[in-house]
């Protein structure tokens, strides 16, 4: 029999901070705003056609211009860009444009925001979107893709970011 007990949260966290991810951030530029945040709830659903999700939490009112602009830039970290990481995960650097400031960046096809150096960018229109209890996913069909240096991957585990 299954135990279908509450969850406590602080508890989950702490088993998911033992699982390892990716470390990303997610852009878009709509209507001149810009936008980035530092996820690692992010994966690939289907390569035919091309598509991945993201996760946003929905508590940020900064995070309407993902729902409104309709496209996403999906930028993955290598191990040099743990200082870019911390910004946009809003440690020190707090204005967007600051934030945009400390990296190189270019437009594929959807007007989303790459990373020039980005391990690999997966430039993205969303197709579909899922709102949870806290968070809403992002189903992006990838219409662009960026290969930067091939650099050791930026992993986040343990609460502490690790290389890879």
């Amino acid at each position: 029999m299954l135990n279908t007990q509450q969850m406590d949260p602080v508890l989950y966290r702490e088993a998911m901070s033992r699982y390892a991810g990716h470390v990303q951030i997610v852009t878009t530029e709509y209507e001149g705003v810009r936008r980035g945040v530092t996820i690692t709830a992010a994966c690939s659903v289907s390569d035919r056609p091309p598509m991945l999700l993201v996760c946003l939490n929905n508590n940020n009112p900064n995070n309407a211009v993902f729902f409104e602009a309709g496209y996403f830039a999906l930028n993955t970290l290598g191990a040099q860009h743990e200082a870019l990481a911390n910004a946009f995960a809003g440690f020190g650097v707090k204005e967007a444009d600051a934030r945009f400031a400390l990296a190189e960046w270019q437009v594929l096809s959807t007007g989303a925001p790459v990373l020039t150096d980005a391990v690999a960018a997966f430039d993205c229109r969303v197709t579909d979107r899922k709102v949870t209890a806290t968070h809403t996913v992002l189903f992006g069909e990838v219409a662009a893709v960026h290969f930067g240096p091939r650099e050791p991957a930026l992993i986040y585990l343990d609460r502490g970011y690790r290389s890879l």
